[in-house]
């Protein structure tokens, strides 16, 4: 039947394994993603990306915890909220101001591991689909664009443009969010230095734990780098593969 052959057919490509990309790919995406991470108008741009993927965060953890997700917006100046009802204190409202930081190195180390088995089609996918999750709760209009500009261009990807171009893409995009989740950890403590933000993540999470802001900006950066080293090495398989090694 062409509905059940054709259903099979996307099964598959979702599922399958593309071959292993050059080596040189590998490391031109990684430089790629670093430079756009250490260089400033490109950082500004994309670190979009990243207020994404940590407003995502805050809100995939508010609902795992069982707090109710009000809404997220995110601003032209990269910076984002999310709102959540529930209990003020306690391991729930904890986790929820957790798990913004770390959420772009982690979802980078995830979308490492899928690469690693070169499933390409799959980590791109699974991008749009939590992309679309999350804008059924953005309440402004720069977030649905935000959000509706960065599916789109995931889609189009995944759905028109050849393999290597998806290749190209996807190690880029992880690439840079490994690196990407490691520059915010130092602007944010920058800017608790200067008494900028007094009510970060860190600083909100030393007033319900025992512990000071700069020892919750310690394990944002103890997670970021983490992830990061992880990731690189998942990532690098070709390469460690080129040279006769394996991880």
């Amino acid at each position: 039947m062409p509905l059940i052959d054709g259903l099979t057919t996307l099964w598959d490509k979702l599922l399958g394994a593309q071959p292993d990309p050059p080596p040189l790919l590998v490391l031109l995406t990684a430089v790629v993603a670093l430079v756009v991470v250490a260089t400033r108008l490109p950082w500004r741009i994309a670190r979009n990306a990243v207020t994404i993927a940590h407003e995502g965060g805050h809100a995939l953890i508010a609902l795992l915890t069982g707090r109710r997700l009000r809404g997220i917006r995110l601003h032209s100046d990269t910076s984002g909220l999310t709102l959540s009802a529930g209990r003020p204190t306690g391991p729930g409202m904890i986790l929820t101001l957790l798990a913004g930081y770390v959420a772009p190195s982690l979802i980078g180390l995830a979308g490492a591991w899928l690469l690693a088995g070169n499933r390409i089609t799959l980590l791109l996918w699974v991008a749009v689909a939590l992309l679309l999750a999350m804008l059924v709760m953005i309440r402004n209009v720069f977030g649905v664009l935000s959000l509706l500009v960065t599916g789109g261009v995931v889609l189009a990807v995944s759905w028109y443009t050849s393999p290597q171009v998806q290749a190209v893409f996807a190690w880029t995009s992880v690439w840079f969010l490994l690196f990407g989740g490691v520059r915010p950890v130092f602007e944010l403590q920058r800017l608790r230095s200067r008494g900028r933000m007094p009510e970060s993540d860190a600083d909100q999470l030393a007033r319900l734990t025992p512990f000071p802001a700069l020892f919750w900006v310690g394990v944002f950066l103890l997670v970021a780098v983490g992830a990061l080293v992880a990731g690189a090495l998942l990532l690098a398989g070709p390469i460690l593969t080129d040279v006769g090694l394996t991880i």
